[in-house]
């Protein structure tokens, strides 16, 4: 059987893109969505995303990560997912679209970037060497010193497979501030089980808690990721993070066909 497929990336954060409207796509072949991300035997890529059809709104977005399974949201995968139902001609600048974790509205702006509203946050837990929420899907985030130096794999792992967070495991971020409204970005990804070049939720959770912690007031915040930049806005009421917005560029890398 062959199948088409499209190569997109935000901010080198890559996935194999399937369009499975038709619902030919084999989904329970965890092994198949492995092999296909595989850098070496596949086509190469963080993760794996299916566009389907939703009977609420423009398309329903089904994320797997690189080693098979489904995963909980994925930030940039969520906006790479935007750029190419606008190449499908599913929607045009505008969009709303379900995922695992509910709803989310995105627009498509200027320059190949992509707006995306990620979920609101009402739980920050914030202990004395990190901090862990939620946004879409769980993440770790703590502080480092020489950031640009640090073993994110070893540690990431260290702290995913821990007994902190059990089974199911956390994303871990490192990060770094530059100045006030500008942090510096690593971040560790489980189902990948390696640094990733990018995370959107993972950037996300990140803005969020260096405002919680108190590190900043700002509430729009660049983020510098080893492939590129994002920006992070939300509005604060309390403890509650809402109208958060993940903004970046999205981009079309290649396309093919692929024997499965």
């Amino acid at each position: 059987m062959q199948i088409k497929f499209y190569k997109y990336q935000g901010t080198g954060n890559d996935f194999v893109m399937i369009d499975n409207r038709q619902v030919f796509f084999p989904k329970e072949n965890s092994q198949l969505i492995e092999r296909l991300c595989d850098r070496r035997f596949g086509i190469g890529a963080d993760g794996l995303i299916l566009l389907e059809n939703d009977t609420e709104t423009d398309f329903r977005m089904v994320y797997y990560n690189s080693d098979g399974n489904e995963s909980s949201m994925c930030g940039n995968g969520g906006r790479c997912l935007v750029a190419f139902a606008k190449s499908l001609n599913v929607i045009n600048d505008k969009t709303s679209f379900n995922a695992i974790d509910g709803l989310h509205h995105a627009s498509i702006l200027e320059n190949g970037i992509v707006s995306l509203q990620m979920k609101d946050v009402d739980k920050v837990t914030i202990n004395k060497n990190y901090l862990f929420l939620n946004t879409g899907s769980p993440h770790h985030v703590t502080m480092v010193n020489d950031i640009e130096n640090f073993d994110v794999k070893t540690n990431g792992a260290e702290i995913r497979f821990s007994d902190l967070y059990g089974n199911t495991g956390s994303n871990v971020n490192f990060v770094t501030q530059l100045s006030e409204n500008h942090f510096r970005l690593r971040t560790y990804e489980r189902g990948v089980e390696d640094e990733t070049l990018s995370c959107g939720t993972g950037a996300t959770a990140t803005a969020i808690a260096m405002n919680a912690c108190g590190k900043t007031k700002a509430t729009n915040i660049a983020l510098d990721v080893e492939g590129g930049t994002l920006r992070v806005s939300f509005h604060k009421k309390g403890t509650t993070y809402s109208n958060v917005f993940l903004e970046g560029k999205a981009e079309f890398v290649f396309e093919g066909i692929i024997e499965i």
